[in-house]
């Protein structure tokens, strides 16, 4: 039975059946398909998704518990908004046993033990193309969905706000676009958001830093507008927001994730003004690099009580005077780069350290530095970009 008129007929039969048998209307399995249709009439009420339309349900198919059920219709929606699966992943998507399909992982239910639900959908690098349906809401009880390497394209459904027990979110590397989806910030589970690659566009929320993520990876899409100054506000261990356009300068805020931040990436964000002096309060950071951007003056000196760095990357910027001799030092530093910059001095430690770049600066007697005539702008703010 695949066509509309002939769904349309075995739902109207079922229904007129359960209004002239009465014992009727105590079965689970009309119970549940009548839940389903309200909930699926809510779903194409709202959101900001795409529906995936009706989805049919053979009589005949038993589920052990209807959260199962819509499961079923939650995957059978996806698979009806895929228009191209080239390793054929929802070739498998057939018949009520969701839990054989592929990418879809169960396990047993957080409030009740003995029911069987759909816990995770791992889609990653299976090259899908399509978009993702206002139905994904259905999966009620999924604590892990990740859909990276695929072709999504479209906004991401407002409808995912009923994933409460959402703890991963991995969207990354497709054609997803509009707004930041502010869906993620009402995801009180959330602790892992991966949007990067993708064209989400327009300014970050401020409520985002107040939300207890561990991880935010927002680079390479087209986020603009700012770095909000409550970014010291969240608790992250990793924050990436490399290749957007944020512009203007890093939230001395920053200083207040020292207790949980590890990594901080910043690369080509559109930074201008100077490197503050706060970072060097994050002494507990592994990771710095703050490259490929407008940002001037003096390497602060601050920096040198980073004592758990490992990479720092400063470079392809036009800061300015001598590298503090103390950052040098620092016990577990191993690659150290400041090269496209307009610096005059380094200690001769720092080439002690395990990887370092000073090329393209204005270092006396070092290889490869600038030119003189690109050496001579005492302030960098009128040097040519090009010379970044």
């Amino acid at each position: 039975m695949t066509t509309t008129t002939t769904n349309h007929s075995a739902k109207s039969i079922l229904l007129l059946a359960l209004l002239l048998v009465p014992h009727l209307a105590a079965a689970s399995s009309g119970d549940a398909l009548i839940s389903q249709r309200r909930r699926l009439l809510d779903y194409h009420g709202g959101g900001g998704g795409h529906g995936g339309g009706d989805v049919y349900v053979d009589p005949s198919y038993t589920f052990p518990n209807a959260r199962l059920r819509d499961a079923y219709v939650a995957m059978q929606a996806w698979k009806r908004a895929v228009l191209s699966d080239p390793h054929n992943v929802t070739g498998t998507w057939i018949g009520p046993d969701v839990c054989a399909y592929e990418g879809v992982f169960c396990a047993a239910a957080r409030d009740d033990p003995h029911l069987v639900v759909v816990a995770s959908v791992d889609l990653n690098h299976a090259d899908m193309a399509g978009h993702l349906p206002d139905e994904l809401g259905l999966l009620a009880d999924l604590a892990v969905l990740h859909a990276n390497s695929n072709r999504f394209c479209g906004a991401v459904p407002s409808t995912l706000e009923r994933l409460h027990l959402l703890h991963e979110l991995d969207l990354s590397n497709n054609r997803l676009v509009g707004a930041f989806p502010d869906v993620v910030l009402r995801l009180p589970s959330l602790r892992y958001l991966d949007l990067r690659f993708n064209d989400f566009e327009g300014p970050v929320p401020a409520e985002l830093f107040d939300r207890p993520l561990d991880a935010i990876f927002l680079n390479s899409n087209r986020l603009r507008f700012r770095i909000p100054d409550n970014v010291g506000n969240s608790p992250a261990s990793v924050l990436v927001l490399a290749n957007n356009d944020f512009g203007g300068c890093l939230p001395a805020s920053v200083a207040n994730m020292s207790g949980t931040l590890d990594e901080i990436i910043l690369m080509n964000t559109g930074l201008k003004s100077c490197i503050p002096p706060e970072l060097g309060m994050l002494t507990g950071l592994a990771v710095l690099d703050v490259s490929h951007n407008s940002l001037m003056g003096a390497i602060p000196g601050e920096l040198a009580r980073l004592e758990n760095i490992e990479q720092l990357d400063l470079g392809h910027n036009r800061l300015t005077g001598d590298v503090p001799e103390g950052i040098c030092h620092l016990p577990h530093l191993q690659n150290f780069t400041y090269s496209y910059n307009f610096i005059t001095g380094e200690p001769p430690v720092c080439m002690h350290v395990k990887a370092f770049d000073d090329r393209r600066n204005c270092i006396p007697g070092r290889p490869d530095q600038r030119p003189a005539e690109q050496c001579q702008f005492q302030n960098t703010h009128h040097a040519p970009e090009k010379y970044n």
